[in-house]
């Protein structure tokens, strides 16, 4: 640690912290954390927080990040629709809005239409561009982390590589974006708002497709090339006839996801064309959706127990169009009976907390963990 201003401010973003505290994590000199804390007091980083237990007879404020100092912007999108929010920098949505956008309809014209969407909340909201640290934009495919671009996406066709930061900018110059996987947001959402103190967190995302997304000490875990828990195209019948949309058969997505649940609905005569309207359907509690779902599960829970055995985690949870008691149950039944009693003696296997909202607190999460970066801090101060 180089005890610069950013490190300092790394330290207090994630718990509430007095001098002392610092004083005590860090080893430096009062004089010299007084100076850090005016730098980041002066560029309106850091508040004074609730006050503490006294000591000695005076109670002790603490220092907290100031969340509100300036704004993200993110738009979370699955294959027909899009939700666009603003969100302060603690991920609490000021407002949202949705948007019905098929990605079957190309990248340029789903984001013209999410880049007039963000200028139209913005401008509802009286928020200035000035006053947005970071874009945050998630895909229902695997992103490049190098690039930030589409990484040959099986259910985006026509979005490998495409520039999606340069696209946006052009709408919003200036301002920086990050792009990232659907599952990895939604990871990352449910992590930071009620997991945080988990070493290592899986999201199961079922939907149209099926991806895991995965945090490890508090950092999302994407892969080389962006395609770390890309499990929905694990071929788990491979003499199989159902085509998957990524041109193999017998991938667990197209037998387990919610296409794939509201295909088989459908040819048992009860109409359904994705994932949403299965959820729909289990809403209302139509026994065949329940039925087809839960056996969905099974297969999911099937791929999950190599998962499971491999990372060992501590919390494992269920996202998606299909999040449901069914598709839990199923899961179940699998994953405990395969995997290794070791690999889950300690582990949590239950529902996501925050639904659609996942990605948005996540995307806020990911794009304030990089413009608030201790390197980006350090260097902004010193400027």
């Amino acid at each position: 640690m180089t005890n610069g201003p950013g490190d300092i401010l790394e330290l207090i973003r994630h718990r509430e912290m007095t001098r002392g505290d610092v004083l005590e994590a860090t080893g430096m000199s009062r004089m010299t954390l007084t100076q850090r804390l005016d730098a980041l007091f002066g560029a309106g980083l850091i508040i004074e927080g609730s006050t503490t237990g006294a000591t000695g007879g005076r109670r002790r404020r603490s220092l907290a990040f100031n969340t509100a100092q300036s704004h993200v912007l993110v738009a979370s999108i699955e294959t027909t629709h899009a939700r666009i929010a603003v969100a302060d920098l603690g991920g609490t949505v000021l407002d949202e809005v949705s948007l019905d956008v098929a990605v079957a309809d190309g990248p340029s014209h789903v984001l013209d239409r999410i880049a007039t969407g963000m200028t139209e909340l913005m401008a509802a909201l009286g928020v200035a561009r000035s006053a947005l640290c970071g874009i945050g934009l998630s895909l229902p495919g695997p992103v490049d982390p190098e690039t930030g671009r589409p990484s040959q996406p099986p259910i985006l066709p026509g979005w490998d590589a495409y520039p999606i930061s340069e696209h946006l900018q052009s709408a919003l110059p200036g301002v920086p974006v990050l792009t990232a996987n659907d599952a990895d947001a939604a990871a990352m959402g449910e992590y930071a708002a009620g997991h945080a103190g988990a070493r290592s967190l899986l999201l199961v995302k079922v939907s149209t497709g099926i991806g895991t997304g995965i945090v490890i000490d508090g950092r999302s875990y994407t892969g080389v090339d962006g395609g770390a828990g890309d499990i929905g195209h694990v071929r788990v019948s491979p003499g199989s006839d159902i085509r998957c949309q990524c041109g193999m058969h017998g991938c667990l997505a197209a037998v387990a996801s919610g296409r794939a649940v509201a295909a088989e609905l459908t040819a048992r005569g009860v109409p359904a064309a994705s994932g949403r309207e299965v959820r729909a359907l289990l809403q209302s509690g139509d026994a065949e959706a329940a039925t087809l779902t839960q056996e969905a599960g099974r297969r999911i829970g099937e791929v999950m127990a190599t998962v499971v055995c491999l990372i060992n985690p501590e919390v494992v949870l269920i996202g998606g169009a299909l999040a449901s008691a069914p598709l839990l149950a199923g899961m179940r039944e699998t994953l405990y009976r395969l995997a290794l009693p070791r690999a889950t003696r300690h582990m949590a296997l239950q529902l996501g907390a925050l639904d659609e909202e996942a990605a948005v607190v996540g995307l806020t999460r990911l794009v304030v963990d990089q413009e608030f970066a201790p390197a980006a801090i350090n260097s902004r101060l010193r400027g």
